[in-house]
């Protein structure tokens, strides 16, 4: 079955961290490009992260400095390492590789 399952989400306190796992089955990981995206609350899903098969990364600008994507292709999973969060990372977190397999999400809440 082809399918990605996120996990790793829950409540943290701003400053602290989480690290979110994306485990893909079905199909051969390694050669699709994957991706981290959230949304919030009456906005729209934006992409916080991606990284190619060939390991080039990308980082929206708000993310920068602490949120670390990765993959471990011999697991046939993805991760997102998410330092010094703030309440404005509160959403709902997906998987995605391409060209248009979404995992079901997860919810990351970032509150005191």
């Amino acid at each position: 079955q082809v399918q990605l399952v996120e996990s790793g989400g829950g409540l943290v306190q701003p400053g602290g961290s989480l690290r979110l796992s994306c485990a893909a089955s079905g199909f051969i990981f390694r050669i699709y490009s994957m991706g981290w995206y959230r949304q919030a609350p009456g906005k729209q899903r934006e992409l916080v992260a991606d990284i190619t098969s060939g390991g080039i990364i990308n980082y929206t600008d708000s993310v920068k400095g602490r949120f670390t994507i990765s993959r471990d292709n011999a697991k046939n999973t993805g991760y997102l390492q998410m330092n010094s969060l703030k309440p404005e990372d509160t959403a709902v977190y997906y998987c995605k590789v391409e060209p248009n397999l979404w995992g079901q999400g997860t919810q990351v809440t970032v509150s005191s």
